[in-house]
C-alpha cells in the first residue's frame, strides 16, 4: 500500500489514520508544483486530478481524504476509529467529515493559500471561519473530541484542516478550547510520527 503525499497538506488526514490503525505502507512525497513523486514519476499518472492524496492499494488507486480515512480506519477495525454502524456517534462522525470538507477545508484551500485571491474574498472566508471556528469551540469545550470521548478519523481530518491556520496566518487565541484540541491531537505518538515523517513540527506547523 503506498499513501502519495505532500507535507502538511490535506493528505496527512490519511497519514495520521494509518499510523493510529498501525497498517503497514509506504509513503511516497509528491511535489505539488511540478507533480512529480520524490523518484521522478509523474503524479498525474498516478492522480490525473493532480492532487494528494492518493491511495494506491493493489494496483488501484483511491482519493479523497474523507473517503480515505474511512477506508482505512475499516481496514483495521481493532483500531476503533470509528464507532459502530448504527450508532449515533457514527452518524455525527460522518457529519464533521462533511463539515469539516465542506465548511472548513474548502474555504481555506484554494483561496487563503492563493495569492491572486481578492482581499473582498478573504474577508468573505475569514468571517465564515470564525463562526466556524466559534462553533468547533463551544462543542469542545463540552468535550474532547468532535464526537465525544474518543479520538475518531474525523478528528484526524479535522486536526489537518484546521493546523492550515499555521500557514495562512490565522490566529485560534480566540478559541481556547479548539487551541486546546489541537495542542491535545498533535501530542498523540502517532500523530507526532506522522508530522515527524511529514518534516513539520511537534505541533503541525513549519519545522
Amino acid at each position: 500500500m503506498k499513501l502519495y503525499f505532500s507535507p502538511g497538506s490535506c493528505s496527512l488526514a490519511p497519514h495520521i489514520v494509518a499510523r493510529e490503525a498501525s497498517l503497514p505502507f509506504e509513503l511516497v512525497r509528491v511535489d505539488l508544483a511540478t507533480h512529480k513523486t520524490a523518484d521522478g514519476e509523474d503524479f498525474y499518472k498516478i492522480n490525473p486530478r493532480g492532487y494528494t492524496p492518493a491511495l494506491e492499494v493493489d494496483g488501484e488507486v483511491h482519493t479523497e481524504s474523507a473517503a480515505l480515512v474511512q477506508y482505512l480506519a475499516e481496514m483495521a477495525p481493532e483500531a476503533h476509529l470509528m464507532p459502530p454502524r448504527g450508532t449515533a456517534e457514527r452518524q455525527r462522525m460522518k457529519e464533521w467529515l462533511s463539515f469539516i470538507s465542506l465548511e472548513v477545508h474548502k474555504a481555506i484551500s484554494p483561496w487563503l493559500f492563493q495569492s491572486t485571491t481578492a482581499e473582498s474574498t478573504r474577508q468573505a472566508i475569514h468571517e465564515k471561519l470564525a463562526i466556524r471556528f466559534a462553533e468547533l469551540d463551544a462543542l469542545l469545550e463540552k468535550q474532547p473530541f468532535l464526537t465525544g470521548s474518543s479520538f475518531t478519523v474525523a478528528d484526524a481530518y479535522a486536526f489537518t484542516i484546521v493546523n492550515w491556520t499555521n500557514f495562512v496566518n490565522i490566529d485560534l487565541a480566540p478559541y481556547p478550547y479548539l487551541r486546546a484540541y489541537m495542542k491535545r491531537i498533535a501530542e498523540r505518538p502517532k500523530v507526532q510520527e506522522a508530522l515527524h515523517a511529514e518534516g513539520l513540527s511537534a505541533e503541525g506547523g513549519k519545522a
